[in-house]
């Protein structure tokens, strides 16, 4: 007989899921998603571009719910899909209010599924149009450190800011970097995973400061729903490990990681001094 699943903890103060991709989900599943994460305290919810073929999408849906916003961007994977057309429609739809950020974009040499000098390309036309923009990146890496180093390094004096090394499990020391360079790291469900140590130990290195909280859904269910179907809604558990890992209680990891996102994709709405 199966071992019942705990129930998923609603914690006192909201959460901000960073990154999701939402367009993968039937319309009757998402709003199903919307009205749980509500419940749970997912205040906002973060979707974001890949491919030529979501761009549009990803508006859509941000338009849907005051909740939903997105990013513009081609992911390595689909990087040969970029042209001067899909630049141009990346461009033009970063001026709709609700679009945060350029991304998904980055270097991906575990798949290889595009040429790498193309995928270093990319990225690079894709980091010049955040900087014209004065946008944050959300940038994917794998096992492409060196490289993502490199060609971060270029646009150290330019890029305004900064943005986001999501669901991290790259090198300590690009982390390292990355963190000194202002950018923060986006931690999900591989945090919780049994063989993930090595996530978790930069998860121990990062100030809490630098941390905001994803789940990349639907891939990368946490623990205990690993092999699942992810959702936002997971959100809860992985805070709760990170708080863990930290030594921090849950609260604490929470308001820190709410305050990071806003610094992060809304700046305005943080009271100056």
């Amino acid at each position: 007989m199966s071992k019942k699943k705990p129930e998923i903890p609603r914690f006192d103060h909201p959460i901000i899921e960073t990154h999701c991709h939402l367009d993968y989900l039937e319309e009757d599943q998402l709003e199903q998603l919307l009205e749980q994460s509500r419940e749970l305290g997912i205040e906002r919810i973060v979707t974001i571009a890949v491919s030529a073929d979501n761009l549009q999408k990803v508006l859509d849906l941000s338009r849907m719910s005051d909740r939903i916003w997105g990013t513009q961007g081609i992911h390595p994977h689909d990087a040969e899909q970029f042209n001067t057309d899909v630049e141009a429609q990346i461009i033009e739809q970063l001026d709709d209010p609700r679009m945060l950020a350029v991304g998904e974009i980055g270097l991906d040499y575990y798949y290889d599924h595009a040429d790498r000098k193309i995928q270093r390309d990319v990225f690079e036309r894709q980091l010049q149009i955040a900087v014209d923009k004065q946008l944050p990146v959300v940038i994917h890496t794998r096992e492409a450190d060196e490289d993502t180093w490199a060609i971060l390094a270029n646009f150290e004096q330019s890029l305004s800011r900064k943005g986001v090394i999501h669901s991290f499990t790259s090198g300590l020391e690009l982390a390292q970097y990355c963190i000194g360079e202002g950018f923060k790291l986006g931690f999900n469900g591989i945090a919780t995973f049994n063989k993930a140590e090595n996530v978790r130990e930069v998860v121990r290195s990062t100030p809490i400061e630098k941390i905001v909280l994803e789940t990349d859904s639907p891939y990368l269910a946490p623990v205990p729903y690993r092999g699942r179907p992810n959702s936002p809604c997971y959100l809860p558990f992985i805070a709760q490990r990170i708080a863990d890992e930290l030594e921090v209680d849950i609260t604490t990891l929470l308001k820190q990681a709410y305050h990071n996102s806003l610094e992060l994709f809304f700046p305005g709405e943080l009271s100056t001094p």
